[in-house]
């Protein structure tokens, strides 16, 4: 049999150092392959380019292990990735280390998760890692260690069809780390302000900022709780949208 097929993306860029420890992390267990964006990407949800046109680009070639830039997002890098480039559907997809938290409403806004979601719908096990520290050189000991214990779990047992992992790892000592909480996303939002400012031509230009409001601080069974009382934070995630339970209440609603 083939060894297993490993497909890695993230937000980051290929060239980021959390990318570049996923893929050491993940090369000893089968055929790795990369497809990442040639720049970053953060933010980007779920978007696909469709205004202009994609390019990949080879990085390096090495036994078991090609790496491709793209030009565009994430989820660009994994259809091209799909369509394109591989000749068999991946084993597993594997998404990050992301540089920054994707925690509670954040998983909605990401990157990261947004590659990890179009391998779930594709039906591949897939999984998204993430740092709770943007600095471009962030520890990333602490998440190697539990992301090959979550990685090698799902690589085995697979997945539910439709479900993928949000891992989150805290920014503390790897010693003090209490384990992995298996927990829900927890419910907030992002306060967001704008600095307006105005150029040398007079003309107004905004820079997004804000602030995290937790709506649920004390929940011992959410993912900010879990990260702010250092566990590594797992969250599965169910990407069909469908609200079933309000389902019958609409349609008699609508339908009286």
């Amino acid at each position: 049999m083939s060894k297993p097929l490993i497909l890695v993306s993230n937000d980051d860029g290929y060239n980021a150092k959390g990318i570049s420890k996923l893929i050491d992390l993940v090369k000893p267990y089968g055929d790795v392959v990369v497809v990442a964006p040639e720049k970053g990407e953060s933010g980007m949800s779920h978007a696909i380019t469709i205004k202009r046109p994609l390019r990949l680009t080879k990085i390096s070639e090495e036994t078991n292990l090609r790496i491709y830039s793209c030009s565009g997002t994430p989820v660009d890098s994994v259809k091209l990735a799909l369509n394109q480039l591989l000749d068999r559907k991946p084993d597993i997809l594997v998404s990050g280390i992301n540089h920054g938290s994707n925690a509670s409403i954040s998983v909605i806004y990401s990157g990261t998760m947004g590659a990890a979601i179009e391998g779930c719908f594709n039906g591949i096990p897939s999984i998204g890692f993430s740092v709770c520290d943007h600095d471009k050189d962030a520890d990333f000991d602490l998440a190697v260690k539990y992301s090959k214990i979550i990685f090698e779990d799902v690589l085995k047992n697979k997945l539910p069809k439709g479900i993928c992992l949000n891992v989150n790892y805290p920014v503390i000592d790897i010693n003090k780390v209490k384990g992995i909480k298996i927990c829900k996303q927890t419910n907030g939002v992002w306060k967001e302000e704008f600095d307006k400012r105005t150029d040398p031509y007079g003309q107004n230009y905004y820079w997004l900022t804000g602030s995290f409001k937790n709506a649920e601080p004390d929940n011992t069974n959410t993912d900010e709780w879990a990260l702010a009382n250092n566990y590594v934070a797992v969250v599965p995630i169910k990407v069909n949208l469908t609200a079933d339970n309000f389902i019958d209440k609409l349609n008699n609603r609508l339908n009286d």
